[in-house]
């Protein structure tokens, strides 16, 4: 199972790719299972030498028992103390951010993708969605004349 952040590909360029751990709780775990997560107004910040996914809509798990659940709450990444300077290097300074590109499970855990992304200008969306267009016609013209 693998769950794509659809926004961040669509308003960022992603510049380079890094698996991170994620700390998660039993019920989190399962509701990330149920595919329940929004990882759409998400991204990683680094403090005091850690990183951290923050804003990540994970909702409650139907039967948890817990009463005061936040869902959005921040959550720490697992990463190399050397990844996260070299992280910390490329963002500062830089028109760049980190966003989280994707959730998925690898040996029973769950690893996040970060993107070191850098925004897309409003042409280069509009310029993204014509070529489809324009693609899926070519696609919708050459299915028509077999």
């Amino acid at each position: 199972m693998r769950l794509v952040n659809k926004k961040a590909l669509y308003n960022y360029h992603i510049l380079e790719k890094i698996e991170a751990g994620i700390v998660l709780s039993g019920a989190e775990v399962k509701s990330i299972r149920a595919g329940r997560i929004d990882l759409g107004e998400s991204y990683v910040r680094i403090l005091n030498g850690e990183a951290y996914l923050v804003n990540a809509n994970i909702p409650k798990f139907q039967q948890s028992g817990e009463k005061d659940y936040d869902a959005t709450k921040s959550r720490k990444l697992l990463l190399h103390k050397d990844q996260i300077d070299s992280l910390l290097g490329k963002v500062s300074g830089k028109a760049t951010t980190l966003v989280p590109v994707a959730i998925y499970e690898k040996n029973n855990r769950f690893k996040v993708e970060v993107g070191l992304a850098k925004s897309k200008k409003e042409f280069d969306k509009r310029k993204i969605l014509k070529e489809r267009d324009h693609a899926r016609r070519v696609e919708q013209e050459l299915r028509g004349k077999e």
